[in-house]
């Protein structure tokens, strides 16, 4: 049987829950920095109006998740939910460096793991916190110092986490092009995530020739893009 040229990796849901998902997150990194860095606030001035699209951005940023994973169109997204939140010997095999290349990755490295441990926790604290914030009269002042604190360092590991994410996700446009269009070429699926391939196509990943690599970096197995 003659390999496919193309693996589907996301389906049309997964893909709008992240771009949503994504937005969302923009628009709040974006009025977060306005409201808390001097000079941008007053460079943007409405602060009221700032202020506001950052809540409402807030209170929504689960819905896109959450509506992705509900009723039989979910299907695709929770089964990657759970691999995202499996750990196995292959995944601590790529931790270590030594090993890295011998590891034979299923559908998501470790890295995109725990990014997405660490943003699905995040959404959550950002989320209660910033309800104590929005409604602060009703919480004691201890409580609002303690949300304040917590809320600001938080959204300082989204920004990293993001920005890492975007630029390892650069770095791989085969991977990228996978949540872009929702297919990769079977040859990035063979090399990359071999136990993927295998499941998606009941072959012997070692049957496919390996991909050639050109100009930039950024297709090697440390890659933490899509």
């Amino acid at each position: 049987m003659t390999p496919p040229a193309e693996l589907e990796r996301f389906d049309h849901i997964e893909r709008l829950a992240h771009w949503s998902t994504a937005a969302l997150f923009g628009v709040l990194m974006l009025t977060g920095a306005a409201l808390y860095a001097g000079p941008i606030s007053t460079l943007v001035g409405q602060r009221y109006l700032v202020r506001t699209v950052h809540a409402g951005a807030g209170l929504i940023l689960p819905v896109p998740l959450l509506v992705g994973l509900v009723g039989r169109w979910g299907r695709s997204l929770r089964r990657d939910v759970r691999r995202l939140g499996r750990f196995d010997d292959e995944d601590r095999r790529w931790l270590r460096r030594s090993t890295r290349d011998e590891a034979r990755l299923g559908k998501f490295n470790p890295g995109q793991k725990l990014n997405a441990a660490f943003l699905g926790a995040a959404i959550v604290v950002m989320l209660g916190t910033g309800i104590i914030l929005k409604w602060f009269s009703l919480f004691s002042l201890s409580t609002r110092t303690g949300a304040t604190f917590v809320h600001d360092w938080v959204a300082l590991g989204i920004w990293i986490s993001v920005l890492g994410h975007i630029f390892l996700a650069l770095r791989d446009p085969d991977a990228l092009n996978g949540m872009r269009r929702g297919r990769v070429s079977a040859r990035w699926a063979r090399t990359m995530r071999p136990r993927w391939y295998e499941a998606e196509t009941g072959e012997p990943a070692s049957r496919v020739p390996a991909p050639v690599v050109s100009g930039a970096a950024g297709s090697g197995p440390a890659s933490s893009g899509h």
